[in-house]
């Protein structure tokens, strides 16, 4: 028997390592795209480091995709994993430069990577989609328009492909954490090895604690394991019980 195909977008950051050994732990091939696969040494060393992976450097969604498509017969999970610096401040302090970085890496990049694959995905028909959002603008803070801008939009195109490809049984859905650990946005030595750092995710997030990475990983199993495609259309939020209104004495 073929084994299962997945490509797995930007995985040297956020749920990118979690989502690969997922994947590998379920007997899927992965197909391992990050820009820093460009350079040939960091490929080599991952693929020896990951069996069961093929890295690629490729960016350019209609080349990486019509690249993964020639290669393989089927791809069964797209995971598009999309990350940028979240860059905060005050908006009329605000470089359009950020927005626009912010926007194309967010919001324009996981589009047109869904634009070059739905024909590929709807000519083998089906496929799991996963795009990779966040939940943090259900409670937006002060100095963070732009990476909120960026990803409601992501998680506004969550819905839209999840309306647009249902009737080709393609189900679209969205993991959207907050409080992940990761090396992208919640690094170890902040917020782990760090007292305080510790102190202020305990008083943030319910669960008292940023989220393990394997924990990530199972809903990334689910999702790309799904046999139906009716389960279509939602934001998985993965943040520990946050955001939790303040508890007041009765």
């Amino acid at each position: 028997m073929n084994k299962k195909v997945a490509l797995v977008t930007n995985v040297l950051d956020y749920v990118g390592p979690p989502a690969v050994n997922a994947l590998l732990e379920n007997g899927y091939r992965v197909v391992a795209q990050d820009p820093a696969f460009q350079d040939t040494t960091k490929q080599e060393d991952y693929k020896a480091d990951n069996p069961g992976t093929m890295p690629l450097g490729l960016r350019a969604p209609a080349k990486l995709t019509q690249y993964v498509w020639e290669n393989y017969d089927k791809v069964d999970v797209l995971i598009s994993n999309d990350t940028f610096p979240a860059i905060h401040g005050p908006i009329e302090e605000a470089n359009i430069e950020d927005l626009n970085a912010t926007l194309e890496n967010v919001l324009v990049y996981p589009f047109k990577l869904m634009q070059a694959a739905i024909p590929k995905l709807k000519e083998q028909g089906g496929g799991n989609v996963i795009l990779i959002t966040s939940c943090r603008t259900e409670l937006p803070l002060s100095g963070g328009a732009i990476p909120d801008i960026a990803r409601t939009g992501a998680n506004a195109l969550v819905k839209s492909l999840s309306l647009e490809l249902a009737p080709f049984d393609i189900p679209v859905n969205a993991i959207a954490p907050n409080y992940l650990y990761s090396e992208a946005y919640f690094p170890r030595a902040k917020f782990i090895d760090n007292p305080m750092g510790r102190d202020f995710i305990k008083e943030v997030v319910p669960a008292g604690r940023l989220g393990e990475p394997e924990e990530i990983g199972e809903l990334v199993s689910y999702l790309a394991n799904m046999k139906g495609s009716f389960h279509t259309g939602t934001i998985i939020k993965f943040a520990g019980g946050w955001p939790a209104a303040p508890q007041r004495p009765i």
